[in-house]
């Protein structure tokens, strides 16, 4: 194979392209010239695309499809000389491509071929083919929803579920829809529910067959997520031993590849170990893909970074431990939880592919073939579970207020699309779900919400270039080891030494590039002074205003935060014994999370954030009402005093939201009650009047329309109880129909004992039940009939001792035929009783009438 010098150069990641002849290429690209899988079906795809305006393509890694069918679509007639834009879900893919097509093209990035990233971009006048991460899109489609002057949108590497393609997507259909029918959208995909997707988007499927060479897939018997590190070095010691060639292990994140490296440098000390994980340095990355320049066999610990994009030389065998790393969004405490979670069988195939891209491999997957059937067919979408705050901004500049009835393969949470619109009201980016001024002004800047929120509000403090050193580390990965505390200042003073020093550090070097390129939004210099800690915290607020913590007493080092959770500093932390911090980033552990960067808090400053309002809520476990005045920052309560005076309305409004809540604990939902109810739903099944739905969920929820007059004076839950139900509920119906409740739905049934026996009601209308002994029905020739005689009564015919002896609904039928087989066991278990040879004339007895002797 031959590569261009350059390419290697500017970017140490590569892509392996197989290329019959480098020389025979020419600025106008011949894609015939180029012997990859896609080119077999190109010419189905152009002819798919002068007739559709949707298209999906299903094609394996390796096929070909990112590098080549740009450039062999950029000079289509339908095009009208528009751009192609071509979306990637990773920087560095965006950037990789775009240098390889233009290689192609014997031509530099960004003439014919560039690329956009955030903060960087290489384009000019002639770019016809733009390779864009995700983002960029949407932004772009916020300046101009009708996407002037470009023809075509491509989305690769769909099937990774990113967020940004599932908004992009949806605005670009939108567009296509209302404004641009002639715009082209192409979906690429590799393992993707192709047949799902071209339902929705009712579009033609054109699938190229790629090139995969056979993998023998090896189960093992199972791997415990707590041993990930010490079983994948086990497989991977015997894998090197039975097959030849380089290996590459799959471990869910860099904690567990570390781990993993340090046991297998001892164990197999001759081979090439090199982790690869997405924070890693380029040369290291580098180094990882290319051969051992020494010939070694090598082998490569690697995160799911390496399932799609990159072709690792000389990969033969897989390992793959099963597991990967998730974040997770919780919208009830606004925080992300990272996860280690099993692969889905579309992930696994990717992972194992690895193995099949330049010969015949092997991939040793450490779970068994049972538990291979139960793990999910594709990977959990990434809209499930992030958070939504900018997704929700970008909407609401789009001029969406109904986001969940936008084109969605996935549609978003409702819970965390109405935690996202809960901070945008509070950052006062939105109001009354509209976007303000304000927000215009947080969706110009390249950041998240929060981070937008925090840079203006510093521009007004003044503060913006220490405004921009926090956003950009809180942007990048910490870039000082995991023992350095939890001070945000510290990363803060060790950025501006490094840009003072002019510093190599690569951590510190990619956090700078962030920093670097907010200063000229705001055109503002760096500040590479000292740090005032309380300043930070300050500015912190301004972006995560729940996670404001106060610590807990006890001097413990653990704190309440203002979302209601609680997190834990750790007991040697150089904060863990301030009265107040910011917290910046922490997990979401259940019941003490942990604080991973913070900032302390002057008191002081928080004095606007303070909150003084009366509170009457209903608490089960104190027993009862509870009415204080309290100061308030989120749910950190400061200082509360009970209430003298609660205001009858309010004291109504706390106790219904109790009931609402749990309100068959706090009422006397009694048998009596019951009953009730179900005589009164049963009528709404049996007749034409308006009989109101008296379930318990509909009362609960109603409570204030029919129980307010009688929680005037209660204030216990013991006085709750004592409510009659019955009454209330009876004296709630109007005057007619407690009429009619009575006359047709009557609670008890007269019988010709002369007893009045209570009626079974259900509340699907079914039959009601009357439960009776038999010797009080003595006389009577028919059923019992209620409803105006429309439904007759199942009877439940007793014994002397109240044992069911019959059921019937046929009163007669049992006289004439059934009764004689019953009296016979009445009169062996109950002999001295009277069992009558005729029922139809025997009187009727209310307690027991003894046979005469």
């Amino acid at each position: 194979m031959g590569h261009s010098k350059s390419f290697f150069h500017i970017q140490p990641i590569c892509i392996t392209f197989a290329i019959t002849n480098f020389n025979e290429l020419k600025p106008v690209f011949d894609h015939q010239s180029v012997n990859l899988p896609i080119v077999e079906v190109i010419p189905e795809i152009k002819e798919k695309l002068q007739d559709n305006n949707t298209l999906i393509l299903s094609a394996p890694p390796g096929a070909g499809k990112s590098t080549l069918l740009p450039l062999a679509l950029m000079e289509e007639v339908w095009l009208q000389g528009q751009k192609i834009v071509m979306l990637e879900p990773r920087r560095l893919a965006a950037r990789t491509i775009a240098m390889r097509m233009s290689d192609l093209l014997n031509q530099p990035v960004g003439d014919k071929v560039g690329y956009r990233v955030r903060f960087e971009s290489k384009i000019s006048a002639n770019t016809q083919v733009e390779i864009l991460t995700e983002g960029i899109l949407t932004r772009m489609l916020q300046q101009d929803n009708s996407l002037e002057g470009i023809g075509m949108i491509i989305f690769d590497e769909f099937h990774e579920r990113s967020l940004f393609a599932e908004v992009a997507l949806a605005l670009c259909r939108e567009a296509q829809q209302i404004l641009r029918p002639d715009l082209r959208i192409v979906i690429m995909s590799a393992t993707l529910d192709i047949p799902q997707l071209a339902s929705l988007l009712n579009a033609p499927v054109v699938a190229s067959p790629g090139r995969q060479y056979p993998i023998d897939i090896r189960y093992g018997s199972g791997c415990d997520e707590r041993m990930i590190p010490e079983l994948c070095a086990a497989t991977i010691c015997s894998a090197v031993k039975e097959e030849d060639g380089d290996l590459l292990a799959f471990l869910p994140g860099e904690g567990e590849i570390h781990r993993c490296e340090e046991l297998l440098r001892k164990q197999l000390p001759h081979f090439r170990i090199h982790p690869l994980f997405g924070s890693m340095p380029p040369n290291k990355q580098y180094a990882a893909i290319m051969p051992d320049r020494d010939g070694r066999r090598k082998i490569v610990l690697a995160t799911s970074i390496a399932e799609t994009s990159l072709t690792i030389e000389g990969i033969r065998i897989v390992v793959d431990s099963g597991f990967t790393r998730t974040s997770r969004f919780n919208p009830n405490n606004a925080l992300s939880r990272l996860e280690t979670v099993m692969v889905s069988k579309d992930m696994a195939d990717q992972r194992a592919g690895r193995a099949g891209r330049l010969g015949a491999g092997v991939c040793f997957r450490l779970w068994s073939k049972a538990t291979h059937e139960r793990l999910a067919e594709h990977r959990t979408p990434e809209i499930e579970e992030a958070d939504l705050a900018s997704l929700t901004l970008d909407m609401a500049v789009w001029g969406v207020q109904d986001i969940a009835g936008m084109t969605w393969l996935t549609p978003p949470p409702k819970g965390h699309l109405g935690q996202a619109t809960e901070l945008l009201h509070e950052l006062e980016a939105l109001e009354n779900g509209k976007i303000t001024r304000y927000g215009h002004q947080m969706h110009k800047l390249p950041c998240h919400p929060r981070i937008a929120h925090m840079l203006i509000c510093a521009k007004e403090m003044e503060q913006l270039p220490l405004a921009t050193d926090i956003a950009a580390i809180l942007e990048e990965r910490d870039p000082l080891p995991k023992d350095s505390g939890i001070d945000i200042n510290l990363r803060i003073e060790a950025l501006r030494r490094h840009r003072d020093r002019r510093g190599d550090a690569p951590l510190f070097a990619r956090i700078e590039k962030i920093a670097a390129s907010y200063r000229p939004l705001f055109g503002i210099i760096p500040d590479n002074g000292a740090v005032d800690p309380y300043t930070t915290g300050y500015l912190l607020v301004h972006a995560y205003p729940e996670l404001i913590a106060s610590a807990t007493p006890g001097n413990n080092a653990q704190f309440r935060l203002a979302n209601g959770s609680m997190a834990t500093a750790g007991r040697t932390d150089d904060l863990a014994y301030e009265s107040w911090l910011a917290v910046a980033q922490m997990d979401a552990r259940d019941g003490l999370g942990r604080i991973f960067m913070a900032s302390p808090i002057n008191p002081q400053d928080l004095l606007p954030l303070v909150k003084e309002r009366d509170v009457i809520s209903w608490d089960s476990k104190k027993g009862g009402l509870i009415a204080q005045s309290e100061m308030r920052i989120g749910n950190l309560l400061l200082k509360s005093k009970p209430l003298a005076n609660i205001p009858s309305g309010q004291r109504i409004t706390a106790i219904c939201e109790a009931i609402g809540k749990e309100g068959e604990q706090l009422l006397d939902f009694n048998e009596e009650v019951t009953q009730w109810q179900n005589r009164v739903l049963s009528l709404r099944k049996w007749r034409k009047e308006e009989w109101p739905d008296v379930s318990t969920t509909a009362l609960l929820s109603t409570c204030k329309e029919w129980l307010a007059p009688y929680l005037e004076n209660i204030s216990k839950a013991e006085e709750l109880k004592r409510i009659r139900l019955t009454e209330v509920l009876q004296f709630h119906l109007d005057y007619t129909l407690q009429q009619q409740l009575d006359l047709f739905a009557p609670a008890r049934i007269e019988v010709p004992s002369g007893s009045q026996i209570k009626l079974e009601y259900f509340p699907d209308g079914a039959q009601p039940i009357l439960a009776v002994r038999l010797q009080e029905m003595f006389g009577l020739p028919e059923t019992p009939r209620i409803n105006e005689g429309s439904v007759p009564v199942l009877l439940h015919l007793l014994s002397p001792g109240f044992k069911p002896v019959q059921v019937t609904s046929d009163l007669s039928s049992f006289w004439n035929n059934a009764y004689f087989e019953v009296k016979k066991e009445l009169q062996r278990r109950y002999p001295k009783h009277v069992w009558p040879d005729n029922p139809w004339t025997e009187e009727a007895v209310r307690g027991v009438k003894r046979r005469n002797t």
